[in-house]
């Protein structure tokens, strides 16, 4: 059985699977892998506000080889201003050579060159070893309901992969430009300093939540966390809001609120810069309130088997040899490497999130010859797993 990946690309786009809604497209994809004979598990969790999500498993295979998974996600982001957009974001348009919709290349043309690739070789022979898929539909949105839960449902199956391959838009410029093959930790903190409301003139009788909001930011600002490594850029901390609500010009306020984002490489650990920030502010203000989340811890894949066997496929389909990074944002290979190895690879993502996101026809063909690749290098007569 053979695949167009432009068409299931298209049609997954079709579904306004916007997060947490599917609107079809897990059901699209367990339709066109049943087809090429794969076991077909759906994996619902979670509740409102943020759930119930849809999350999707299949496998192939049996225990005689490696076991190889694909993993993604089925969700999108919203696509905003529809006016501004050439043509509607849920049609799936070709046009000029290039597919245009929300999640053309975040990241359902990538799920499509998966399925594509796997029917392809499905078609050329027995699978020494298994394949498997492990689909979410909450990576855009707070995934609690999503990969993490579904890994533990795999670990207490014996369906741990030996490697794994998320079809994220690594690419830069280029189709083969990047593989991420780790990713930097992010953390969110919400500081609270309550005062006492008066009135200007009369300091004295009040108590501004302000004066140690602003020392307690520029402590925070002032240490340099680390200066990097030979993997990860130096880590980051950025003050994303202040709130204060005054509308008063002769009132100081009861309290004053901020928010801060770190982005911090594998010197540190989430719960440790949490606790330097709950320090930090009980100096300046030991009423104050802080809540921390930490949406993932910073990882990295060393250099190896899987990064060398999506390198080479990339470098005979494309000719380029990809950049090994771990620039960017945060991604569910954050839950996947405390299972297994996982690196990333897929489609140029200069659009993703965009009015107008696209990709390349050519681009997509070429992914899904690369992915082809892989799986050839990993269920060889001599695999890399064995």
């Amino acid at each position: 059985m053979t695949l167009d990946p432009v068409s299931l690309a298209q049609a997954l786009i079709r579904c306004a699977s916007v997060t947490p809604a599917d609107d079809g497209a897990q059901a699209l994809l367990a339709e066109a892998l049943a087809g090429l004979g794969f076991a077909i598990t759906p994996l619902p969790f979670g509740h409102p506000p943020d759930g119930p999500v849809q999350n999707l498993f299949a496998t192939l295979g049996g225990c005689d080889g490696p076991h190889f998974a694909f993993a993604g996600h089925s969700d999108v982001v919203p696509a905003g201003d529809l006016a501004a957009w050439s043509e509607d974001p849920f049609a799936g348009v070709v046009r000029d050579g290039f597919l245009i919709g929300r999640g053309a290349n975040d990241m359902k043309g990538a799920l499509a060159a998966m399925v594509a690739a796997v029917a392809r070789h499905l078609a050329q022979g027995r699978l020494p070893g298994r394949i498997s898929f492990i689909i979410t539909g909450d990576e855009e949105g707070p995934a609690t309901f999503g990969t993490d839960p579904m890994l533990d449902w795999l670990a207490a199956n014996s369906l741990v992969p030996n490697l794994c391959l998320v079809g994220e838009p690594t690419s830069r410029q280029a189709l083969g430009d990047m593989i991420k093959i780790g990713r930097r930790g992010s953390l969110n903190a919400w500081i609270t300093v309550n005062g006492a409301q008066g009135h200007v003139a009369y300091p004295d009788r009040a108590h501004n939540p302000i004066t140690p909001l602003v020392a307690i930011l520029a402590d925070l600002k002032a240490r340099m966390l680390d200066s990097g490594n030979d993997w990860f850029q130096p880590s980051n901390l950025e003050i994303t809001d202040i709130s204060v609500g005054n509308p008063a010009t002769n009132m100081i306020p009861a309290q004053a609120r901020a928010r801060l984002n770190i982005r911090f490489n594998n010197q540190h650990a989430g719960e440790a810069l949490a606790g330097w920030i709950r320090e930090t502010v009980a100096r300046h203000a030991d009423a104050a309130h802080v809540e921390v989340k930490i949406s993932g811890e910073a990882f990295l894949t060393e250099p190896g088997t899987l990064s060398g066997l999506v390198s080479d496929a990339v470098r005979r389909v494309t000719g380029r040899t990809p950049e090994l990074s771990t620039s960017g944002g945060t991604s569910d290979a954050r839950f996947i490497r405390r299972l297994c190895p996982v690196v990333e690879f897929g489609l140029p993502g200069q659009s993703m999130h965009k009015v107008d996101e696209q990709v390349a026809v050519a681009d997509l063909a070429a992914l899904t010859d690369i992915y082809a690749g892989v799986l050839a290098a990993v269920f060889a007569p001599a695999p890399a797993l064995a």
